[in-house]
């Protein structure tokens, strides 16, 4: 007697989408883009859908100078109900000067390997969780004010391999992602650094931590440094994952991560997206009309697609020479 075959997850009909090019994509620019004009960016990003902006980083003006105003813009972009700001923290410090701001969420950053821990933030993935220890007691503390509710998201950098050590153990990502969530973390993002993953790679993680954790808010960040950034975007939606960072234009890359080049484009993630019938809650004409202003506000063309050759649905006018 034959046992009944295993349903396969139904695919999600909605997905979030977070953008983080105010963060990720401008870190690296050579342009140090003015506070005023990454207001009116973010302001701009904020009307198009998206549900999660990363508006910046609270670290030190000396290890990222591009976003040394990093307060001033948080306070000084519009609140628009329905779109959180989350910002990255390194430390105690950054935490303490972000919820200062009422932030809606903070991102913590760690390394799956030692190597990249090292390069990146001069920690090992066990010194980092000790200091996400120190944060979370720092959150708990200022939730008993005021201000309450902000969101601990963790970002679990190389998850699909490191540029110097190569493979990262499945066994290895589990481990940590339990201890993030042991720490009292909300939410996980299983990152891409250095564009490594392959989908079938994808699919087997995502369904991986599904399985184990479905309460918890899983998001998949990708890099398209070797082109398939879309790809394992699709492979782990096909797992059932409903939340996706992505950078506008595809700006973005990792500066402690030799070979990386940008992040999953946005517009054109959601133009795949959309095109299939998934629900991104996003205005794609909106955010397209964002993402051309972006070649003036950092000074060089950007690496999207579907902002340069339109949407799938456009048509063009047949040729006066044409023959019937």
């Amino acid at each position: 007697m034959h046992k009944p075959m295993s349903q396969p997850t139904p695919c999600p009909a909605k997905i979030e989408i977070n953008e983080v090019a105010p963060r990720d994509g401008l870190q690296i620019e050579a342009r140090f883009v003015p506070t005023e004009e990454k207001i009116r960016w973010i302001d701009a990003l904020s009307t198009t859908g998206l549900r999660r902006i990363e508006a910046t980083s609270f670290t030190s003006p000396k290890a990222i100078p591009n976003l040394r105003d990093a307060a001033d813009v948080v306070t000084g972009i519009l609140s628009r109900e329905g779109v959180d700001i989350t910002v990255l923290v390194p430390n105690v410090k950054g935490t303490e000067r972000a919820l200062a701001c009422q932030v809606d969420e903070i991102n913590l950053v760690m390394s799956a390997s030692n190597s990249h821990g090292l390069a990146n933030l001069r920690m090992t993935p066990e010194q980092s969780l000790e200091q996400f220890a120190a944060i979370v007691d720092v959150c708990k503390q200022f939730d008993s004010g005021k201000h309450s509710g902000v969101f601990i998201n963790a970002s679990l950098s190389t998850t699909f391999g490191c540029p110097f050590e190569g493979e990262v153990p499945e066994a290895r990502v589990l481990a940590l992602v339990e201890k993030l969530i042991g720490l009292g973390i909300q939410g996980v993002t299983l990152c891409d650094t250095t564009g490594m993953a392959n989908p079938a790679q994808v699919k087997r993680l995502c369904e991986a931590v599904l399985e184990r954790w479905p309460e918890t808010p899983f998001t998949l960040h990708f890099h398209n440094t070797r082109g398939m950034g879309l790809a394992n975007a699709l492979a782990a939606w096909q797992a059932g994952i409903t939340r996706f960072d992505a950078s506008l234009g595809g700006l973005g890359g990792c500066p402690f991560a030799p070979g990386a080049t940008g992040n999953v484009c946005t517009e054109d993630l959601v133009h795949m997206f959309e095109s299939m019938g998934v629900d991104t809650g996003v205005d794609l004409d909106a955010l397209l009309e964002v993402a051309a202003t972006l070649p003036d506000l950092i000074g060089h063309d950007v690496p999207g697609q579907v902002v340069k050759a339109g949407k799938s649905t456009r048509r063009y006018a047949m040729p006066p020479n044409a023959q019937t």
